[in-house]
C-alpha cells in the first residue's frame, strides 16, 4: 500500500464518520417527531426511521472494513504518513513542531514591539491637553494686521497706476510714442560759467 492509498483511507474514514453522525442526528430528530405524531404521519416517520437504520448499518459496515484496512498497514508506512510536514525551508521536511517556535519568536520580537508602539501613540494622543483656543486679543490683532495689509495693497496699486500714467504722459511728449531703441540719448544743455552760478 502506498502513502496516497493510506491518505485516501484516512479521508474515507473521516467522511464515513461524518455521514454516520449526520444519520444518527437525523434519526434522533425523526424519532422525536414520531413520538408526537399520530396516524399516517407516524407511519411515514417510522418508515423513514427504518430507512435510516439500514443506512446506519451500511455505514457501520463500511467503517469496519476501512478500519480493518487501516489496521493492516505496516507500521513504517503509518509512522511516515503521520509526520506532519510543512513546506518551509530548502528540503521542505520541516515538521509543525519545528515551525511553532519560529513563529512565536517572530511574533515576540517583531509584532509585539509594533503593537506596543501603536498602543503608546494612542495613549499619548489621549493624554495630551486639548488645543487652547486663541484669545480675543490675538484674534483682534490678526484682524488689524489683515486690514493693514489690504490697505497697503491698495496703496501699492495706486502708486503703480500713477507710475503707468506718468510713463504714458512722458511717452506722448516725445513725439506721440516711446523713444525707439536705436535713437541716441538726449544730451545735456551746457550753460556758461556765469549762468551756472545764477541758476
Amino acid at each position: 500500500m502506498t502513502s496516497q492509498e493510506l491518505a485516501a483511507l484516512k479521508a474515507r474514514r473521516s467522511l464515513l464518520s461524518d455521514q454516520l453522525n449526520s444519520a444518527n442526528s437525523r434519526r434522533k430528530e425523526l424519532a422525536q417527531q414520531a413520538r408526537n405524531a399520530t396516524g399516517a404521519d407516524k407511519a411515514g416517520l417510522e418508515q423513514r426511521i427504518a430507512v435510516l437504520d439500514g443506512r446506519l448499518a451500511r455505514l457501520e459496515n463500511d467503517i469496519d472494513e476501512n478500519s480493518k484496512l487501516l489496521a493492516s498497514v505496516p507500521a513504517a508506512l503509518a509512522s511516515t504518513s503521520s509526520d506532519h510536514s510543512v513546506g518551509i525551508g530548502p528540503g521542505a521536511k520541516n515538521r509543525m513542531e519545528d515551525v511553532i517556535p519560529v513563529v512565536s519568536i517572530v511574533s515576540l520580537f517583531v509584532l509585539f514591539p509594533i503593537v506596543l508602539s501603536i498602543a503608546r501613540n494612542i495613549w499619548r494622543r489621549g493624554s495630551l491637553p486639548p488645543a487652547a483656543r486663541p484669545d480675543r486679543e490675538s484674534v483682534q490683532r490678526l484682524e488689524r494686521m489683515e486690514q493693514a495689509m489690504e490697505a497697503i495693497a491698495i496703496e501699492v496699486e495706486r502708486v503703480s497706476e500713477g507710475q503707468r500714467f506718468v510713463t504714458r504722459l512722458l511717452s506722448e511728449q516725445h513725439g506721440g510714442g516711446a523713444i525707439a531703441a536705436g535713437q541716441p540719448a538726449a544730451e545735456p544743455v551746457r550753460a556758461a560759467p556765469g549762468e551756472k552760478a545764477r541758476l
